[in-house]
């Protein structure tokens, strides 16, 4: 049985990480989503999740098998919202970013035990109220939101150039809607 785990990163991961986020950008593109295509997520916005200790890993015996960024802290991204919008506007939210998966585990499921694991640990620290977004073409990442309980809410646009329009997803535990 393998030991599967999360840990926050460190800069002498960043090497695993980009190979990581490397294999994802090559992914959605083979899937023809322009996602990631612009050199974003790149070492700078790497080492800056790090510094700002919200830079997971998902680790498998030792190894490192996942790359995420949990940030819990209002997203300027979020603040215009077309479609239904949020469901719980006035509590604080845990949006997960950046989260990409080794090509060396691809298929086993991993995905799931990462949410499940980033939910926990912001679950633990009062956090009930999760967010996330993708592009239309992302159909992988979709698929996994709404199969975690993410409920679409609406588009949003994010700071990239190009076509910087999101599928936005929220998921709450514990909270009545504000918003119905």
């Amino acid at each position: 049985m393998s030991l599967i785990y999360i840990k926050r990163a460190t800069m002498a991961d960043i090497p695993a990480i980009m190979t990581i986020i490397g294999n994802a950008k090559a992914l959605l593109k083979a899937d023809g989503s322009p996602q990631w295509q612009d050199g974003y997520p790149d070492e700078t916005a790497i080492r800056r999740d790090i510094m700002a200790q919200c830079s997971w890993l998902l680790m498998i015996d030792g190894q490192i098998a996942g790359t995420a960024a949990q940030v819990i802290a209002d997203d300027p991204n979020y603040h215009e919202i077309a479609g239904a919008g949020w469901q719980n506007t006035t509590d604080p939210y845990a949006t997960i970013h950046r989260i990409a998966l080794s090509a060396d585990f691809a298929g086993q499921h991993l995905s799931h035990f990462f949410f499940s694991n980033l939910i926990s640990q912001a679950y633990q620290a009062g956090i009930r109220n999760f967010r996330i977004d993708t592009h239309d073409l992302n159909k992988r990442m979709q698929a996994i939101a709404t199969s975690l309980g993410y409920q679409y809410r609406g588009i949003i646009h994010v700071a990239e150039p190009g076509d910087n329009a999101r599928r936005a997803y929220e998921l709450n535990l514990g909270v009545k809607p504000t918003n119905l």
